[in-house]
């Protein structure tokens, strides 16, 4: 029909009463409520009065408020009970013209035998009528809009069965040279971890609990699955790692949000720090390898698990070119064989530009973090210190030793145990012990042994660099870390 037809008629003009209307109808539908996921934040929290208060502040910051918020304090020994009872009740905030409402708990649980797991479990069993439970540390803040991004993520796609913030060290709290270093070398080990995982299709191999969302059906999934009361396990080591590879068996995504972003508090201490990484290590182990500690069931052919076997054999392939370049450097300087070759250059500048590369990633990079860098000497150190943690880890596996981590960490963040020192102790009689027997050799026997060692050193020292140029050369795509 068009407008020459007898019966054509064009657009009506809407009457006086009739846009009356429309205008009543239009402001009754933006009245109706809207329906929106509900979250359950759990904070387990053990011995955190000096931060939970600025981790309170942070969420009730955000521009998506949890819905409800559970600080489950436990083994505490100082004032993070009454640190947090501060902030108990109700809070709202009032963002772009809607008021959101929260409710903050403090449950102080006592003396509890499972630790963090015990906490995360006592946390879950309060939010388990949400739909999803964030899980966060005591000692971690998050940029504003933090949960509405992680919200929106695990709420985009039904296959996520959770979503890990980018997580980067607090540069703010450090002073001195070591606590300077130590932070350091944390933030380019995290953002070198995160990097990896972006570039992995976002598969995050751990939903660490510093500061993730999960389903609660894909939680509840790993339950029935696993004929577990609860998400997490008491007998492992590394409680995330678990229930991530659970969560990742039972059909559900696990991802690293693309631009959800959580501070952590570093560890300041090369005691602190020991512990806490050959408990990461030691873990990751369990799963690697199958039936090493209680009921954990190892799964080692485990999709999330191929970044750990990378780091594992990267690490055991640092230790043997490390060791055996200082063994043939001493040994060839001793008989005065040794000739300075430029090419041996090459590996160092490769991983410093690697390095570089790795803070120029890093979204809210300091110069610090370009310093340490560039410096060339510094991230060198730290592999030392990472390679000690490696050597512990593996030794314990090796003794299949049931050491309580947990116990373990607390004491070293308390200023307590030397076991942080056995790997330099190791490494200083075993120089020791090969310099004494070197001295015995006869001279054609060393030119013999350093006629063998150097060209295995340089084939290894190739392809670990080969590998390192890889890293170099492959695109972030646009990520930041």
């Amino acid at each position: 029909m068009n407008k020459n037809d007898k019966n054509f008629r064009g657009p009506s003009k809407a009457t006086p009463v009739q846009s009356a209307f429309d205008d009543t109808f239009h402001d009754m539908i933006d009245e109706l409520p809207t329906m929106r996921s509900s979250i359950g934040c759990v904070i387990p929290a053990y011995n955190e009065a000096d931060s939970i208060g600025e981790v309170l502040d942070s969420l009730l910051s955000q521009t998506r408020l949890p819905d409800v918020i559970h600080v489950v304090v436990n083994n505490t020994t100082d004032n993070t009970a009454k640190v947090a009872s501060h902030f108990a009740g109700s809070h709202s905030r009032t963002w772009d013209g809607v008021t959101q409402n929260t409710q903050i708990f403090v449950h102080d649980i006592g003396r509890n035998p499972d630790k963090k797991v015990g906490a995360l479990n006592y946390g879950f069993s309060l939010v388990e009528a949400c739909d999803y439970m964030l899980g966060v540390d005591g000692d971690t803040t998050a940029q504003p809009n933090a949960i509405e991004l992680l919200e929106a993520e695990i709420a985009s796609d039904s296959r996520i069965g959770g979503i890990s913030a980018i997580y980067t060290i607090d540069d703010a709290k450090r002073s001195g040279p070591l606590e300077n270093f130590l932070i350091s070398g944390q933030r380019a080990q995290f953002a070198a971890f995160n990097m990896q995982n972006m570039l992995r299709g976002r598969n995050m191999a751990v939903l660490g609990g510093q500061y993730s969302i999960f389903s609660i059906k894909a939680l509840r999934e790993v339950m029935a699955e696993n004929r577990q009361n609860s998400p997490w396990v008491r007998d492992s080591e590394v409680e995330d790692s678990l229930l991530s590879l659970q969560i990742k068996n039972a059909g559900f995504l696990t991802k690293i949000s693309a631009t959800s972003r959580a501070f952590v508090g570093g560890m300041t201490s090369l005691r602190g720090l020991d512990a806490q990484q050959v408990k990461w290590n030691a873990g990751a182990i369990e799963l690697m390898w199958p039936g090493q500690r209680g009921d954990t069931k190892g799964m080692p052919f485990h999709p999330n698990l191929r970044l750990r076997w990378t780091e594992n054999v990267s690490m055991l392939v640092n230790v043997i070119t490390r060791l055996l370049f200082v063994l043939l450097l001493a040994g060839a300087l001793s008989n005065k064989t040794f000739v300075f070759s430029p090419i041996w250059l090459i590996p160092p500048f490769v991983a410093t530009v690697l390095n570089i590369k790795t803070a120029m990633s890093m979204k809210a990079r300091t110069w610090r973090d370009l310093g340490y860098a560039y410096s060339v000497f510094l991230p060198e150190i730290y592999m030392w210190v990472r390679m000690g943690h490696f050597v512990r880890a593996w030794g314990r596996f090796a003794k299949n030793s049931q050491t309580d981590s947990w116990a373990e960490q607390a004491k070293a963040e308390g200023g307590s145990g030397n076991a942080f020192l056995s790997p330099l102790v190791g490494t200083v009689v075993f120089f020791a012990a090969l310099a004494l027997l070197w001295t015995q050799l006869s001279l054609k026997t060393q030119t013999l042994i350093l006629d063998i060692g150097w060209p295995i050193l340089g084939w290894t020292a190739a392809v670990q660099t080969l590998f390192m140029l890889r890293r170099v050369l492959k695109s972030h795509r646009g990520f930041r870390v």
